[in-house]
């Protein structure tokens, strides 16, 4: 199942958004898309970044970096290329080599050039200068790679090779060359257009954070540049804003968009900031109540790497405050009312600033022109402010700096309204998805059951995939996997009544493939458009035999003790909501110690293996992880749980996974005593003196008052209103259980009876005797059961 591009392209911006410097940035977009889009990756930028057009006359192109799969990648056949049935399954990891061009000797027939000229008149500086992804559907994509690499270098067939070009905000910064290898897939419309996106925000990343080194003299103070003429002081301005609201509005959470604001501001506009957000910052229309409280969510300054010293403060160690309640009426209150940014040593400024900061001075500030405070507005409220300051040694901001502060902080609040919105948003798919799921399971006696969830990922936490495992009657369980196609909220809601009526009707006692269809019949009356795979199985502890009936879905895998692991070979089935079609049911063994592993498709299939690989794999990695626990003894069901998650790689998961583990510890015979009584007067004694030789063949003479007197009130039901045999099962496991069975469909309800009443005391004896008691519907009648804890 290939990846959503939306979901792929968004985790690919936020792993390039968090880089911190260009080799970062260069780093994180190899790993973003290798091996998942490409098996290789070139990259070169402008040799001298102050250039602005590298492709000017003179400017050159340098290698930065090269990175290509873990496995070694073999070099183009000769012949055409053709794509092997069943061909190796790709690496889940990247390597990269800033400046290095290990590895892509098999791919460019050699090594690439370090230094690349650019002529103005060539065919290179042309491609670069569109800013356009160029494959092989046009005819400067050689020549332009023979300028870039040189004439003896060869390249994949066909469309294997995208070179896209790298467009920060003041031009082209370099470019970008991405291959794959002669045995996968050509380069589709959509690889193209989401390869350039990307791409697009790595030359933002590497314009805009330009690497500080350590033996670099430190960048000029923001006074400097009133030496330089009033327009390119605005063309400065606005390339700053530019560069910061970029890097502002493409961060999703709340912590990046403070983080980034203050990156962007440190130190080329201030030396210090502080951003207070409200407390508690409210989300959507939602009106806040109480007082207006603001509270210190980030205090960061410039080191002194980066020409900026500590801020003074009267006391070293004194901390900022953190707190502030907006008193109404007061000079902060109105300097927020009124949205735009003021300098502090205006009245109304310095009197804001004294509120905030405290009025007891713990906090130095500097003199002068020297501070900005700007109000956060969202899209219907003040939810917060920034203060910018700058130390003493630096120059004065200008009456322009405040048009800057306002472009800032109008960006930076409606980040912050859709972060917290978002964040709201995903705690609702959390806590839909949470309980769309089993919060415990349950412990049936003679089956341990272990299970794990994952979303598919951050941009979609909710999705079709479930679990179940539903106690049955007669010691028996259900174990439900299912997978409703699609993540969405509509995808949850109708896994969320798909599994509401499989309970439904395991409750009933149906029969696996009476199960499944009905719940293809549920799936059609919810819509002809959902679909959905189900494996639906009963495991029986006391027959110690499993029947399993399959919707579509991939087959279980059954480990042994030992480490022998087998894929369970029964009929596929049709996914439910297609209609019209049959389910069949198998019944296997279910051999004590073993572990059966049900899965969804996502644990098994992704954009780099089919799922019979998949499936496979699970298969080897089961077996590895049993033969790892020693001969007989099966491996612990958690870290059994663990092991298989990790055969799923970091970019190898398109889908959600739901895994359900069971491991068979059955109920030996010795343990079961069974009777099939007549409905005749004499059947109650009968079943007294049963139950009284039972318990003490099992040494459990302590509960034969109790027991006797029960079993007697049940089978004394059963036979005034049952017309078949009455069975009567006894279990001893952990608790002693004890069952009564009849053909009657009625289930017994618990009342209280009147005085002058002749009956309906039974009930009310077992539910004050009993530890527990129930009863459930058969397809033949009923069985009503009851427990006693152990002495």
């Amino acid at each position: 199942m290939r990846p959503d591009p939306k979901h792929f392209l968004a985790h690919a911006v936020r792993r390039v958004a968090r880089a911190e410097h260009p080799a970062q940035v260069l780093e994180e977009l190899c790993g973003a898309t290798v091996p998942s889009v490409a098996d290789a990756l070139v990259v070169y930028l402008d040799a001298a970044p102050s250039t602005a057009d590298p492709t000017a006359s003179g400017a050159q192109l340098r290698l930065s970096g090269t990175g290509f799969r873990r496995t070694p990648i073999p070099a183009q056949p000769s012949g055409p290329a053709s794509s092997p049935a069943g061909g190796p399954p790709y690496d889940t990891g990247a390597q990269w080599h800033p400046g290095s061009q290990d590895g892509l000797g098999g791919v460019l027939g050699g090594a690439a050039p370090v230094t690349v000229p650019m002529a103005p008149s060539g065919v290179l500086a042309k491609v670069l200068d569109t800013g356009e992804a160029l494959g092989r559907d046009s005819g400067d994509l050689d020549p332009a790679l023979r300028e870039l690499l040189g004439p003896g270098s060869h390249v994949p067939h066909g469309d294997r090779v995208l070179l896209v070009p790298l467009v920060g905000p003041d031009g082209t910064v370099g470019a970008a060359l991405f291959l794959r290898r002669h045995d996968r897939d050509v380069f589709r419309a959509r690889d193209r257009q989401v390869l350039g996106e990307l791409s697009a925000h790595a030359a933002l990343g590497v314009s805009g954070t330009p690497p500080v080194p350590h033996s670099a003299p430190p960048p000029p103070p923001p006074a400097s540049r009133a030496a330089a003429g009033p327009m390119r002081q605005d063309a400065d301005r606005l390339r700053f804003v530019g560069a910061a609201t970029r890097r502002i509005s493409r961060a999703m959470d709340l912590d990046e968009i403070v983080a980034g604001l203050c990156r962007a501001v440190l130190p080329s506009f201030s030396d210090v900031i502080l951003v207070f957000l409200r407390d508690p910052l409210p989300v959507g229309d939602e009106r806040p109540t109480g007082p207006l409280v603001l509270r210190l969510h980030r205090f960061d300054r410039a080191t002194a790497e980066e020409g900026a010293g500590a801020f003074p403060s009267p006391e070293p160690g004194v901390p900022a405050p953190d707190r502030c309640e907006v008193r109404p009426g007061s000079d902060l209150a109105e300097v927020l009312r009124g949205v735009r940014p003021v300098f502090t040593d205006s009245p109304a400024g310095r009197g804001a600033l004294a509120e905030l900061t405290g009025d007891g001075g713990a906090f130095a500030l500097p003199d002068g022109q020297r501070a900005i405070l700007a109000p956060l507005r969202g899209r219907r409220r003040v939810i917060g402010t920034a203060l910018f300051l700058r130390r003493p040694e630096s120059g004065p901001f200008e009456i322009n700096d405040l048009l800057v502060a306002a472009q800032l902080a109008t960006h930076s609040a409606l980040g912050i309204d859709k972060a917290v919105l978002y964040g709201r948003e995903a705690h609702i798919a959390d806590e839909l998805q949470r309980t769309m799921l089993p919060e415990t399971l349950p412990s049936p006696p003679g089956i341990r059951l272990a299970a794990r969830y994952l979303p598919a990922a951050e941009s979609a936490r909710v999705g079709g995939d479930w679990y179940d495992a539903i106690p049955l009657p007669g010691s028996r369980v259900a174990l439900v996997v299912g997978d409703v196609m699609g993540h969405s909220m509509t995808s949850a809601a109708i896994m969320g009544q798909l599994r509401t009526t499989a309970q439904t009707l395991a409750g009933l006692g149906l029969p696996p493939q009476e199960v499944l269809h009905h719940l293809d019949e549920q799936a059609q009356r919810l819509g002809a458009e959902h679909m959905a795979t189900c494996l639906y199985a009963v495991y029986d502890p006391v027959s110690h035999r499993i029947t399993i009936a399959n919707a579509g879905h991939p087959p279980p895998v059954l480990l042994h003790p030992g480490g022998r692991a087998e894929v369970l070979r029964m009929p596929p089935g049709a996914p439910i909501g297609v209609g019209g079609v049959d389910f069949e049911a198998v019944e296997l063994d279910a051999p004590g110690g073993a572990t059966l592993l049900l899965y969804t498709d996502g644990l098994v299939e992704s954009r780099l293996r089919d799922v019979w690989t998949g499936i496979e794999q699970l298969r080897e990695k089961a077996g590895t992880t049993g033969r790892l626990a020693g001969p007989g003894r099966p491996p612990a069901l958690e870290a059994l749980c663990d092991d298989v998650l990790d055969m799923v790689g970091p970019g190898d998961r398109d889908d959600d996974i739901a895994l359900l583990a069971a491991r068979f510890d059955g109920i030996v015979p010795g343990d079961v005593a069974y009777w099939s009584l007549e409905p005749e007067d004499a059947a109650p004694g009968q079943a007294r003196r049963l139950a009284r030789r039972t318990l003490s063949r099992w040494k459990l003479e302590e509960l034969g008052d109790s027991v006797e007197l029960l079993v007697s009130e049940l089978v004394t039901n059963a036979v005034r209103h049952s017309s078949r045999p009455v069975t009567l099962r006894l279990m001893r496991t952990d608790v002693l259980r004890c069952e009564i069975g009849d053909d009657a469909p009625e289930l017994p309800r618990l009342r209280r009876a009147r005085p002058t009443d002749e009956n309906g005391r039974g009930l009310y004896l077992v539910s004050r005797l009993a530890m527990r008691w129930g009863a459930a519907r058969l397809s033949t009648g009923k069985i009503v059961w009851f427990e006693f804890a152990r002495p």
